[in-house]
């Protein structure tokens, strides 16, 4: 079983199923339609696995055993709902169910994936451009390495971790605190609980109309609930039950199920259309868990659009108020600057009172024409020179905001 389950890989195992409802309802035996899938697999994977169930079906296991002993081919999620479905007779709704089931996580994985990959491509832009102005300016490598690949290898960790952890081949503890985590989270976790539900109504009405008992229905239902707080909440019911309590009056005291579901539930097993009431609680969870689903899968990607957005006008505001901050200290050193000039000058003055008495006429053609060209051409220079916080902003800031506006400018022209 791969580590991380693709798109393409999820769809693969949806055609497993598809192919194997299609043959069982077409009256195929299980043997001849895994010979048929063996001879024709979705994928080449497939064939191995296929011809080593084929093995263990002609040893006498059963569907459930021959799987089991194939280690980790298939979730143990697949097995708990075809035991459901050997148990019932109805091997070929599970096969449907678990096509369906595959067939929408295929679809949404494909969704978000779409849809994430503006906001994926900005967030790379923007982590690799805003540093670049001070790696422009000192050259130095390892500052900006660790600028860049230090926000993006940790991320990158962090999201092929989600993946792995929400993946359904572990074993019962680990998916345990996967579902006590995503059912904290609003939208995942009110569509995890749906779905379950969903299934559990399935498989609820298949044994229960297979004539398995109520109790032992519920066992089988709730392993193929795919919840395991489900599955602990159902095994606890059985000294209730056995001393004379309905499985109705049990779901009416539990907080686990839905309002609709308890009522739904308690009015069918009174009238004894318990399987036309199940099958309604089916479509209705199925729909609305797979609702939520979509609505998640739309929401996340902008969400994370947004963020991207705050973070790069958060480094706008940043360069603006570096910026005019440095454009005030460099006013501010220039009229210090001139100031000082001036008390100079005054000074020279005041100490040179006798200067005034000599012939203005002949100083101002033998010496002050000449300091005052002086002085004229040295206001002129400093004039024309680049004061000195200027030459910093546009050594440094100018250099950001030239790269952040091209950068910004280009992504419009691109997706625009």
């Amino acid at each position: 079983m791969a580590l991380i389950l693709t798109p393409g890989q999820l769809t693969q195992r949806a055609e497993f199923y598809y192919q194997l409802s299609q043959l069982t309802s077409a009256g195929v035996g299980l043997p001849g339609a895994l010979e048929q899938l063996r001879r024709s697999p979705p994928a080449r994977s497939y064939r191995r696995p296929i011809e080593q169930l084929l093995h263990e079906l002609a040893s006498g296991y059963t569907l459930s055993e021959s799987l089991r002993r194939l280690g980790s081919w298939l979730p143990e999620f697949d097995v708990s709902l075809l035991h459901a479905g050997e148990h019932s007779g109805r091997l070929d709704a599970c096969f449907r169910l678990l096509a369906d089931y595959y067939t929408d996580r295929s679809r949404l994985a494909r969704q978000v994936m779409g849809d994430m990959a503006y906001p994926a491509f900005l967030f790379h832009f923007a982590v690799f451009v805003l540093p670049f102005a001070a790696f422009f300016t000192t050259g130095n490598w390892l500052a900006y390495a660790g600028q860049t690949f230090g926000i993006l290898l940790p991320l990158y960790a962090f999201v092929l971790l989600v993946i792995y952890a929400s993946q359904s081949r572990h074993g019962e503890r680990w998916r345990s605190g996967m579902e006590l985590l995503f059912n904290r989270i609003p939208v995942l976790g009110k569509a995890r609980r749906y779905l379950a539900l969903a299934r559990l109504s399935a498989s609820l009405e298949a044994l229960l109309s297979a004539g398995v008992s109520i109790i032992e229905a519920w066992e089988l239902a709730a392993n193929a609930s795919g919840s395991p707080a489900l599955r602990r909440l159902v095994v606890g019911w059985r000294p209730l039950v056995d001393a004379g309590q309905t499985p109705a009056e049990v779901v009416r005291t539990s907080s686990r199920f839905p309002e609709l579901f308890t009522n739904q539930y308690t009015t069918g097993e009174v009238s004894g259309k318990l399987d036309d009431t199940l099958r309604r609680l089916h479509l209705y969870y199925q729909s609305e868990g797979s609702r939520k689903l979509h609505a998640l899968a739309q929401w996340t990607p902008r969400a994370v659009y947004l963020c991207v957005m705050l973070l790069i006008a958060y480094k706008v505001v940043q360069f603006w108020t570096g910026y005019f901050k440095a454009v005030g200290d460099a006013a501010d050193d220039d009229a210090a600057e001139a100031e000082a000039e001036h008390r100079q000058r005054v000074g020279e003055r005041d100490r040179a009172p006798g200067r005034r008495k000599l012939d203005l006429h002949a100083r101002q053609h033998h010496h002050d024409r000449p300091h005052a060209d002086a002085a004229d051409r040295g206001d002129q220079e400093r004039q024309t020179e680049p004061r000195p916080g200027l030459r910093r902003v546009r050594n440094e800031d100018w250099c950001s905001l030239t790269l952040f506006q091209g950068g910004m400018h280009g992504a419009g022209n691109l997706f625009g």
